[in-house]
This record gives structure tokens, C-alpha cells and sequence, in this order.
């Protein structure tokens, strides 16, 4: 079965950088995309960023352009965000996800399927 483990959440000051990894295994060689959303208590889970394997596509919301930073690692199906220049707003458990197939970013971040996997999370809390 498909597992994801996500590492590298944390306490951070604003201003402060953490960076977030995400290994996806059990799943078979092939098209995918994979990234991370962020839910914080009260609000609606949010797509942060991703990447997919169609046409090496990256996705970042308008809010985390220009701070974080997403790549992955070989052919390993991990992924890795950078977050610099943390804002308190950033706060929030954040989970990756990954979806066999080939299909845009915009469209995996954006629809959701029974045919995702998801990460157990990891709690990014930035302080003032």
C-alpha cells in the first residue's frame, strides 16, 4: 500500500526557515504528481505547493511564491519544501499528498480523488 512519511515540521520564529520532506512509497513506477496542502484549525485545507510528472510541472500558491521552495529528490518519488521568510499565517499541519497518473499540477491541486494518498501531517507553527 502506498505510504507517505512526512518530516521536518516544527517551531519556527517569523522570519524563520524549516524545510519539509515528504518519501512516498508502495506504489508502482509511473506518472504522478505529488505535493503538500496545509490545514490550519478552523479553515479549509489549502494546496501549498506541488509538483507533477507531466511536463516537470510546479504549482505554488500566490501566498508562498517568492518564500518557499519545492524539489524533489532523484527518481525516489520524495519531495522537499523549502519554506523561508516564515509568516505567522504559515502555521498549520501540513500534509503531503501524492496521485498516480498523469495530470496537470493545477488539476491535482485543485480535485480531489478517493485515489489520493495522504501523510499523517506534520505541525509548522510560526511565532511573532
Amino acid at each position: 500500500e502506498v505510504q507517505l512519511v512526512e518530516s521536518g515540521g516544527g517551531l519556527v520564529q517569523a522570519g524563520g526557515s524549516l524545510r519539509l520532506s515528504c518519501v512516498a512509497s508502495g506504489f508502482t513506477s509511473g506518472d504522478f504528481a505529488i505535493g503538500w496542502f496545509r490545514q490550519a484549525p478552523g479553515r479549509e485545507r489549502e494546496g501549498v505547493s506541488c509538483i507533477s510528472t507531466r511536463d516537470a510541472g510546479i504549482y505554488y500558491a500566490d501566498s508562498v511564491k517568492g518564500r518557499f521552495t519545492i524539489f524533489s529528490d532523484n527518481d525516489k518519488k520524495k519531495v522537499s519544501l523549502q519554506m523561508n521568510s516564515l509568516k505567522p499565517e504559515d502555521t498549520a499541519v501540513y500534509y503531503c499528498a501524492v496521485r498516480q497518473g498523469r495530470m496537470s499540477t493545477n488539476y491535482f491541486i485543485s480535485v480531489r480523488s478517493k485515489d489520493d494518498y495522504w501523510g499523517q501531517g506534520t505541525q509548522v507553527t510560526v511565532s511573532s
